[in-house]
């Protein structure tokens, strides 16, 4: 598993388009873009790795009240065990007219499972 597949699979249903990194199309009226931050080992007293910390910004660029999507990510990203470590307005673009909202996770995945 890793948090870029959870994320699309957890986040499709909901109908907003997203990609990672960078939205290559023509914008929509809403989006979300995954921006991987870090992909890191958890060591343990025996000095091996038993976890794998992967961690998110979800950005999410919207032309109308961002409140209700951020609620709704929110509910849907905990519920599934994702930690959000950050929340925050980023600002309003002038030049694009969107809100920028970013929501930054993690999810611990044992190495099993990796």
């Amino acid at each position: 598993m890793s948090l870029l597949k959870d994320l699309n699979t957890l986040l499709e249903p909901i109908g907003i388009p997203i990609e990672t990194g960078v939205f290559s199309k023509k914008p929509p009226d809403e989006y979300i873009v995954i921006t991987p931050m870090s992909d890191r080992l958890d060591f343990f007293a025996d000095n091996q790795a038993h976890s794998v910390i992967e961690e998110a910004r979800l950005s999410l660029f919207i032309k109308k009240n961002y409140q209700p999507l951020k609620k709704q990510l929110t509910k849907i990203l905990l519920k599934a065990d994702i930690t959000i470590t950050d929340r925050q307005y980023i600002g309003f673009e002038d030049d694009t007219k969107y809100h920028h909202y970013a929501i930054d996770i993690l999810k611990e995945y044992e190495m099993e499972e990796y």
